[in-house]
């Protein structure tokens, strides 16, 4: 079900995970040789290596949404406007991408928007109060198609990033189809995306 990247240019950004990757791994040689002393303590190194490992994660998995929506999605800019807003004022969000599976027959359906895919409409529907912010927006083909829809949701255990039912929500419907569904989370302001049953961050900048 999940549909790989196959147009995109992987040469830059696997040399910048390399850079970053080997920088950590010299950060990690020091913290070895940290360990001879006795009077060091680790504890705040492995909190920066644990930020700058997410980060690198973060950064690869920015760039691969990307490649999985430009086949599928022209006017991804307003989607990623609409995603780093939403994440800059903690409104939370649920949007699914259709790809190649119909998605249908998964969805409780929800109200017809039926208007091209503009970062102003996206931010006025996931506004709270607005009567459509709850529930997840479907997109297909450049066009909103309908908002408040109900998705599936996953019966997965044990993953710390699944914190509510939004992401129970974008997990579950990527799990039986090859959609990929954005989050951006009302407590956190945190944005991610599910692809294939599996939650990763994303960067809004």
């Amino acid at each position: 079900m999940s549909i790989t990247a196959q147009n995109c240019d992987f040469s830059p950004m696997k040399e910048l995970i390399k850079d970053d990757l080997h920088h950590l791994i010299a950060k990690l040689g020091q913290l070895i040789l940290s360990l001879n002393d006795e009077e060091a303590c680790l504890l705040g190194e492995f909190e920066k290596i644990k930020k700058n490992f997410l980060s690198i994660e973060s950064s690869a998995a920015t760039f691969y949404l990307n490649c999985y929506l430009s086949p599928f999605l022209d006017r991804y800019s307003d989607l990623s406007l609409t995603i780093q807003t939403l994440s800059d004022r903690r409104h939370g969000a649920l949007i699914a991408v259709e790809r190649s599976d119909p998605l249908d027959p998964f969805l409780q359906p929800g109200i017809p928007v039926g208007a091209p895919v503009s970062h102003s409409l996206l931010e006025s529907i996931f506004y709270p109060g607005s009567p459509l912010h709850d529930g997840a927006v479907l997109i297909r083909s450049n066009q909103i198609v309908s908002a408040k829809n109900i998705l599936p949701l996953t019966a997965a255990q044990g993953n710390d990033r699944i914190t509510g039912t939004r992401h129970r929500a974008a997990v579950g419907l990527t799990e039986i189809s090859d959609a990929i569904v954005l989050v951006v989370s009302e407590e956190t302001g945190k944005a991610s995306f599910a692809n294939n049953g599996q939650l990763y961050p994303v960067i809004t900048p």
